[in-house]
């Protein structure tokens, strides 16, 4: 009998994958072969095109200015923003953000937020939806890794995962989500500046990158025999992916802003492109690139945004240099994702690693806040025009169903058609469940 061997991943009848693919014996415990693999497609482990756009705030926005504002509050905690009115009656945001205002029945505000262990800025608490800080040998894996490793491509020419963080003066700020356990493999591909310039081949045939690609699968079979740490086969995963690039232009294509129509790109803006701070470029492109990159293929993009630790000055930087941009771009994605009718089929979740101190500090700014943040999720097929969760008369306490990070992430599990009960294996070899014991959010499905 002829098998395809491979790593086993076991099913949930306690047989392996490895033990199902068996050439021969088409059928093993009641499920033949193309049975199998129809159960993964409608799982959404093979063909699904469904993905997310995940908008990392970096240093935590303060969440009592934007979707949870507290008029009933004393002074030195309420601030001078105003609540506006939204398209759904009884909901309502900061004046300074208009747009959003505008399309809040296509968006669900989280004005209960949790999780941070100690008001650190760690960006992975976002990422991953992992909050405690002693994470596992190699570290938590990003969602955009998780799903490269479970799900792979859905187009072998655009990477399953790719983050559109530039690098930032306090590198958790510049993370697009790291691979974690999962190692390098997995990682997000990072396109910038010229290296856009090198996804296309340029003076070579595709019959001569087709021999360099055999040379490489035979250096690859020897490294594999002494490689005892995983390390080459996360490279060999890179020089796979590069290979596939390199045969089409459809990263590069989904990357060149010049091939969108000029009333789209206006619509989106530019936004500032350059770092704020020690933090992210308030860059409205990257909101029309991660549209364009998951409309190409892409099953998750990460962006950053912005430097939202507002430790003194908390109302003018918000005002002036922060709200107006997020609010475009933030607004302009959900909108052209609903006219591509592209919204089912792209979740997108914009947060912070917490939230900020309900009293304003003596530099008019509002410190870490662990205990309660805000965030908004929109499409994914959710049930939108709704809030869920509620703070106290302060702000400062959850005082209706708390919403953990981790409650998000297993909703995006389920959504992306990935068991959150799924576990991994860490480099210790001990088993980690995805999205720890939190479960799907019934609010929104």
């Amino acid at each position: 009998m002829l098998s395809i061997f491979g790593r086993g991943k076991r099913l949930c009848d306690g047989i392996t994958r490895r033990e199902a693919l068996r050439i021969g014996a088409l059928s093993v415990g009641g499920l033949s072969l193309p049975q199998l693999l129809r159960a993964e497609q409608q799982a959404g482990v093979r063909g699904s095109k469904k993905a997310v756009i995940m908008i990392y705030m970096v240093g935590a926005p303060p969440h009592q200015d934007m979707y949870d504002l507290k008029l009933d509050a004393p002074s030195e905690i309420r601030g001078p923003f105003m609540p506006i009115d939204t398209s759904v009656p009884g909901i309502q945001i900061s004046e300074h953000m208009p747009r959003m205002a505008r399309i809040m029945d296509k968006c669900v505000p989280l004005r209960s937020v949790y999780g941070s262990p100690n008001g650190s800025h760690d960006s992975f608490i976002c990422y991953s939806g992992h909050t405690t800080q002693n994470q596992p040998p190699g570290g938590w894996p990003s969602i955009g890794s998780v799903v490269s490793k479970i799900q792979g491509p859905y187009n072998k020419s655009v990477p399953p995962f790719i983050g559109l963080a530039p690098d930032a003066g306090h590198p958790p700020y510049g993370s697009p989500g790291l691979p974690g356990f999962l190692g390098v493999g997995n990682a997000a591909f990072r396109p910038s500046g010229p290296a856009q310039a090198d996804m296309v081949l340029n003076g070579i045939t595709e019959d001569r990158l087709e021999n360099r690609k055999s040379l490489l699968q035979n250096l690859d079979s020897f490294r594999s025999d002494v490689d005892a740490s995983g390390e080459f086969a996360g490279l060999d995963a890179i020089n796979r992916q590069a290979l596939d690039i390199l045969t089409s232009s459809k990263l590069a294509d989904a990357l060149d802003l010049s091939k969108e129509d000029a009333s789209i790109r206006e619509r989106y803006g530019k936004g500032n492109p350059k770092r704020y701070g020690d933090g992210a470029p308030r860059n409205l492109e990257h909101f029309l690139l991660a549209r364009r990159l998951v409309e190409a293929g892409a099953r998750v993009v990460t962006l950053n945004f912005g430097r939202w630790d507002f430790h003194s000055n908390n109302f003018s930087e918000a005002k002036n240099t922060h709200l107006p941009f997020f609010d475009r771009g933030l607004a302009t994605l959900i909108e052209d994702l609903h006219e591509r009718g592209m919204a089912d089929d792209v979740a997108v979740v914009a947060w912070g690693e917490f939230g900020r101190t309900p009293k304003i500090n003596a530099n008019a700014g509002r410190d870490h806040w662990p205990q309660v943040g805000g965030g908004l999720v929109a499409g994914g097929g959710f049930r939108t025009g709704q809030v869920i969760g509620a703070t106290d008369r302060l702000g400062a306490t959850v005082a209706d169903r708390p919403v953990h990070f981790g409650e998000v992430h297993a909703t995006l599990h389920r959504f992306l058609g990935i068991d959150s009960e799924t576990k991994l294996h860490d480099l210790a070899g001990r088993p980690q469940y995805l999205a720890e014991d939190y479960k799907a959010m019934p609010e929104l499905l």
